[in-house]
Formats: structure tokens, C-alpha cells, sequence
């Protein structure tokens, strides 16, 4: 296919569909590419069993049709994959969205041409698109990583990663089945996996604070009343920290008693309307304050001394090398609970690490386990991934991959310097994988369709971060992380699963409704900080 539009969207997520609604509302024609055979990024790749949002379904959901927010009835408090699919299915029908999506197409190459002010956007299927804009919606979780070890190609058995399921279902019945990771994914697939297999070993590098989901079905009564004041309770999410409300802490976690705040921590804990921020947003400094945050750190080691029988392994699932929240906080159903199951047995491989995979199993320093499947829990290349896969070449034919090779540099987390008429949605230097994603998506869509309709209006073709501004916010992005406790983890947050990735914080820490305001504020003073020719 050769073609010349006005907008080239790469992903048809949340945020490829938003924009490709938004844009096309604007009267611009926009081509968008995905990988997949189906739309929903994160939701049509994670089909792994138990896979599920860890933000409320009244919250995470897309904003731009009002009808549909009202039409669409939510049936659990945290709605599962399929549930997440079928909408993004239900979205994508009602808005006759399909039409303008290439499905099963990987975009390889976006090349600016700078005489003619234009992208050139090449695919694996041999598409050539022209366009003036590129807006990357490529996700920030979606260039899925395997482990650094060898002999996977030697192995046998059957192999699956949990950011890249089959469509058919998995089954585990009567097998011996190693699961390789325990961050979200792993939390959720191994109790459930746990109730098929005939033996389950885990094998865990580090341990992460499980919250209980304590999912349910909504209430009708609620969901009505949500829906009744839809408009307030959505701005309430965009003005907040994290995109999800809450009442405002007023007191540190040291000025009151410890009868207090265990009684505060045990309500989140147990409270059948719980969220997993909950425990770090009671008090104003559980995410600066390492003493404040050992105290909800303790907390959660206790809750799972208390549920895991066998005190060795109790030890070995409780985290003890970096503070609370400083990974995404993950919520699990009975995941501690499985550990007592007699099939269910658990490997440390930091004390023995995993030397290969072997025709039969996995081999750690210590033994072989013969495995008949392997799950790999393992995660991804967060951030900026997905945007490496692809050869993205700016001003001068400067590669992006150069550009970051020290780590990603952005103006906003929105523009790259160099980069003329390139967005990246929820990119790294914006509050991204630290918010509500659906709140960070909806922000993002609108002020690039209002900066493109800024540019109409003055006549303009182009809109490229200046050099100044990228180094500046890339630089208040480090400080802000810095005054937080997110840089003592090894998290994703820093780069630290992928070996040789530079370790830079690549979210900005700064909240959703502080960074939202600083963006209207570059809006309205002129675009500050972007060259517009």
C-alpha cells in the first residue's frame, strides 16, 4: 500500500484509538498500523489466564463518548482481559474506527524527510505511507523481554510468555509447569495456574508486595452513581496524583500513633472497595520518607508471615530490598494462599540462580527441575521498547536509538528534539505506568489534537521540541524522581530488567494533575518550548 494522509498512529491500543477518533473528528485523514490481528494493544496480547486491570472499571475506561459511557455496563470491580477486549471490541465497532486500521502490520521504519517537511512510514508488509504527523501509541508495556538465559532453543516442552498468549487456551492439567517471574503477570496466572498442574515451582529473582484485589461484581447501586456524576468524577481522577481520587492526606505517617496507622492499613487491606495506591496515599509521605513507608512496608511483610505456612518460604516472599510502591504495587487473588498448597513449591534464584534451560527443564546453580511447560512471567522493555524496534530517524538522519543511547531525552514526554511533527503518547519523562494509563491516554490524545489544531489555525507545519526544553525537563525529571523513593528499586521504573539498558527514571514523578497543569501552561504560553514553523 502506498498512501499520503495527514496522521500516521503506530498502535491501536487506548491510545491509537483515541487518536485515531479524535483526529479524524478534526477532519484529518490518519492511517493507523498494529501489530496484532485484533485492537486493544494490552489487552488483545495479555490473554494469559488471570490477566486483569489493576485500576477500577469506572475508572479505567476511554472518555470521548459520554452514550457509551452510559451504555456500557462494567460487571467486576477490577474487569478481567476478556472484559477489557470485548469493550475495546464494543469501541472500536460503534465508532467505525476499523476501516482506518491495518491490522497485522508492523511498522519498521519512520524517516523524516526534511525538504518536503514529511514522514515516511515503511511496515513489514511493504505499506509506504506519507504524512506529516506520527504519533507513536506503541504502548508502554508492550515489547515483551525473555530472560537472559540460555537454551531456551534447546527445550522440548512447550514455552509461553505472558505478555504474548495464544488465543486458544493453555492447558495445564497433570503437567509440571515452571513459572519464571512473580511481578503482575506472575501474580496473577500461578494461583490459577496452581489449581491445573500437577506441580508448580516458581521461580522468583524478586519478591513484590501483593496486595489482595479483594475483586467482586460492582454494585448496580454504585455504577449508577458513577455514571450519574460521570463529569465531576472524571476530573476528580485528571486533577489527582495518580489519576485514581482520593481524599487528601493531611499527616505524616510518623505524627500519628502506630494503632492508627495499622488500623488505617488493615481497612485498605481488607476493604472489599480497597485499591492498591490506597496504602501509599493515606499519609503525605509514604513515597519520601523511607521511615514513613517502612512502617506500610512491615505491614505487608506481617500480612503475608501471617498466610504463608511454611516461615522459610513466608521469608523469601517478603520484600525487603525496596520500599513500598517503588514497583507498581501489584494486586493478586490468593496468590500468598497458593504457596501452602502442597504441589506448589518455590525457588529463589537470586541465592540459586538459573544457569540455562536445558532440553527438559531449568537449571539453577543447585538442581534441574524437569518441567513439561514454561510460563515466562518475565515482563518487558518498558517505556521505550517498543519505540527501539522501530527505526526512527529525525532531523539529519539521526537515529532515535542513538539520540537515547545515554536514555530517553523528551520535552514533556510528548516530543523529542529533532523530531519535527513526532509524538510519543504517555512516553517516558510523562507520569505514564506511575498513573491510571486511561487518565495519562485521554490527556495526551488532546493536547497533541490541540496542538495540531494550534498549528492550523496559525497557518504552521511544524512543531519540534527546542533543544533548551528537552534538557530541561529531562533534567526536572530526574530531580523530581529524585526527591522520592522510586530510584532505591531495581524496577522497571529504572530500566534495571534489561541488562545494559542506561538507568535513568523514566516516568515523570511529579503527579497527573501537577503535570497536566504544567502542559496547559505550555499550551497557553505560546507552546513555550517548541519551535512551530
Amino acid at each position: 500500500m502506498k498512501r499520503t494522509v495527514d496522521v500516521v498512529v503506530v498502535g491501536a491500543g487506548m491510545s491509537g484509538m483515541y487518536a485515531l477518533h479524535k483526529l479524524r473528528g478534526m477532519g484529518l485523514t490518519v492511517q493507523v498500523f498494529e501489530t496484532g490481528d485484533g485492537v486493544g494493544g494490552t489487552w488483545y496480547w495479555n490473554r494469559y489466564p488471570g490477566a486483569r486491570v489493576d485500576v477500577k472499571s469506572m475508572e479505567y475506561n476511554l472518555p470521548f463518548d459520554p452514550d457509551l459511557d452510559q451504555d456500557w455496563e462494567w460487571t467486576e470491580k477490577y474487569p478481567p482481559q476478556e472484559e477489557l477486549r470485548r469493550y475495546l471490541d464494543h469501541v472500536a465497532d460503534r465508532l467505525d474506527l476499523r476501516r482506518d486500521i491495518r491490522l497485522t502490520t508492523r511498522v519498521t521504519e519512520a524517516v523524516y524527510a526534511e525538504p518536503a517537511q514529511r514522514w515516511l512510514v515503511r511496515t513489514n508488509r511493504g505499506d509506504e505511507v506519507t504524512a506529516q504527523y506520527v504519533i507513536m501509541a506503541t504502548g508502554c508495556l508492550s515489547a515483551a523481554k525473555l530472560p537472559e538465559v540460555p537454551g531456551l532453543e534447546s527445550y522440548t516442552g512447550r514455552w509461553y510468555h505472558t505478555g504474548h498468549w495464544p488465543e486458544e487456551p493453555v492447558d495445564f492439567a497433570g503437567k509440571r509447569v515452571g513459572v519464571v517471574g512473580t511481578g503482575s503477570s506472575g501474580v496473577h496466572v500461578i494461583p490459577l495456574i496452581a489449581q491445573q498442574a500437577a506441580a508448580l515451582t516458581v521461580f522468583q529473582r524478586t519478591p513484590n508486595f501483593v496486595v489482595p484485589a479483594n475483586n467482586h461484581p460492582i454494585d448496580p447501586e454504585h455504577q449508577r452513581s458513577v455514571k450519574a456524576d460521570y463529569v465531576r468524577f472524571r476530573q476528580a481522577n485528571r486533577e489527582s496524583a495518580f489519576g485514581t481520587a482520593f481524599p487528601p492526606a493531611t499527616r505524616s505517617a510518623l505524627d500519628v500513633s502506630d494503632e492508627e496507622r495499622t488500623a488505617y492499613f488493615a481497612r485498605n487491606w481488607h476493604s472489599p472497595d480497597n485499591h492498591p495506591a490506597g496504602l501509599l496515599v493515606g499519609y503525605t509521605d509514604m513515597i519520601t520518607n523511607k521511615e514513613a513507608n517502612d512502617t506500610v512496608a512491615q505491614y505487608v511483610r506481617d500480612r503475608i508471615a501471617d498466610i504463608v505456612d511454611d516461615p522459610a518460604v513466608a521469608a523469601a516472599l517478603q520484600p525487603v530490598d525496596h520500599p513500598f510502591g517503588t514497583k507498581r504495587p501489584c494486586v493478586g487473588t490468593d496468590y500468598y494462599e497458593t504457596y501452602n498448597l502442597p504441589h506448589v513449591s518455590l525457588v529463589d534464584v537470586r541465592t540459586t540462580p538459573i544457569a540455562e534451560i536445558t532440553p527438559s527443564g531449568i537449571r539453577t546453580s543447585e538442581q534441574e527441575y524437569a518441567l513439561d511447560t514454561i510460563v515466562f512471567a518475565t515482563g518487558f522493555d518498558a517505556m521505550t521498547g517498543a519505540l527501539s524496534r522501530i527505526d526512527i530517524r529525525g532531523r539529519g538522519g539521526m537515529a532515535l536509538g542513538e539520540k537515547w543511547a545515554d536514555g530517553p531525552r523528551t520535552y514533556l514526554g510528548i516530543a523529542v528534539a529533532g523530531f519535527p511533527n513526532l509524538f510519543t503518547i504517555t512516553g517516558p519523562g510523562s507520569p505514564s505506568v506511575l498513573s491510571n494509563m486511561a487518565v495519562s491516554i485521554e490527556q495526551h490524545v488532546e493536547w497533541v489534537a490541540d496542538a495540531l489544531v494550534a498549528l492550523r489555525e496559525r497557518g504552521a507545519s511544524t512543531i519540534e521540541a527546542t533543544v533548551e526544553a528537552e534538557d530541561a525537563w529531562t533534567q526536572h525529571v530526574d530531580e523530581v524522581s529524585r526527591m522520592t523513593l522510586y530510584p532505591t528499586a531495581d524496577s522497571y521504573y529504572l530500566g534495571a530488567n534489561v541488562p545494559g539498558k542506561p538507568r535513568v527514571f523514566l516516568p515523570y514523578a511529579g503527579g497527573v494533575g501537577l503535570y497536566r497543569k504544567t502542559c496547559d501552561e505550555v499550551a497557553a504560553n505560546d507552546y513555550h518550548g517548541f519551535a512551530l514553523g
